[in-house]
């Protein structure tokens, strides 16, 4: 039986590890090809250890043992023309381009406005809104020209609809994605071309599962673990758990790329465990 995007070919920021390598995995099991890019090193303002080359070579190895084919590049989102550069190569590579995930994105400083720094602040919008942005505006003209129409499925999170203190940064730029998504979704309909945002709660990812943010919700705790953090972050959650798992998104992912969704565009699909209902 055919898959739910056999042939057709998706681009994924992030792709190294976590939600991007799972969203991969995910769409190459149901038949498409994949153009993967990260940045694979440490980005100046994060608190935790970015993705390695490594990861982005696992990323490939799990992609090809599904009989998949897949270009993979390390290049920071940041940079437009590098961006461009790949898609320009997978296309050139794989034929098409049906699917975008607009997935890489980084937590930076953990700190309350007034102690941000000027540069942690644009690294975030950089990394996390404008990078997003430059995902799609690289992958755009070449599903147009295709002329089947497509999904662009960009990442925002539970705090692209609510606040949290200490993220404002964070906070903003996913508040930035939904508004994104919102243009975008009528610059391209008469394309065919759907637009829609995901909006994961904590996602079990090396983007949580690292000391800074354990300290940033147990900040009374001398050295927190990740029972401790569990503990919290179940309390944020309206299911009795603590968070999902990347496949959890990348499900929905798949869902909003697939013809299943042929005529969803411009919603904003939570993941959450009932977060945002609380």
């Amino acid at each position: 039986m055919a898959g739910r995007v056999e042939g057709k070919v998706a681009f994924i920021s992030g792709a190294a590890r976590g939600q991007g390598r799972s969203h991969a995995i995910r769409l190459a099991e149901e038949g498409a090809d994949i153009i993967a890019f990260d940045i694979c090193k440490d980005v100046e303002t994060n608190e935790y250890a970015g993705s390695t080359p490594e990861d982005l070579a696992e990323t490939v190895r799990q992609v090809e043992a599904l009989d998949r084919r897949i270009v993979a590049r390390e290049v920071d989102v940041r940079d437009y023309d590098a961006v461009k550069a790949v898609a320009d190569e997978g296309v050139a590579e794989l034929g098409r381009l049906d699917i975008v995930a607009g997935n890489a994105g980084i937590t930076g400083e953990l700190n309350p406005t007034e102690d941000q720094s000027e540069f942690g602040w644009q690294t975030m919008i950089d990394v996390n809104l404008t990078g997003v942005r430059h995902t799609a505006k690289a992958a755009i003209p070449h599903i147009k020209a295709g002329g089947n129409g497509g999904a662009i499925i960009l990442t925002s999170s539970t705090a692209g609809i609510k606040g949290y203190a200490n993220l404002s940064h964070y906070v903003a730029a996913k508040h930035g994605v939904v508004g994104l998504m919102k243009a975008l979704v009528l610059e391209l309909a008469g394309d065919s071309i759907r637009v829609n945002t995901v909006h994961p709660t904590q996602v079990d990812t090396d983007m949580i599962q690292n000391d800074s943010l354990y300290r940033l919700f147990l900040p009374d705790k001398e050295n927190p673990t990740r029972e401790d953090f569990a503990a919290v972050s179940r309390g944020m959650q309206a299911l009795p758990i603590p968070w999902v798992e990347a496949r959890d998104i990348s499900n929905a992912l798949l869902f909003l790329a697939s013809d299943e969704a042929r005529y969803i565009t411009g919603q904003q699909l939570k993941v959450d465990a009932g977060q945002t209902s609380l």
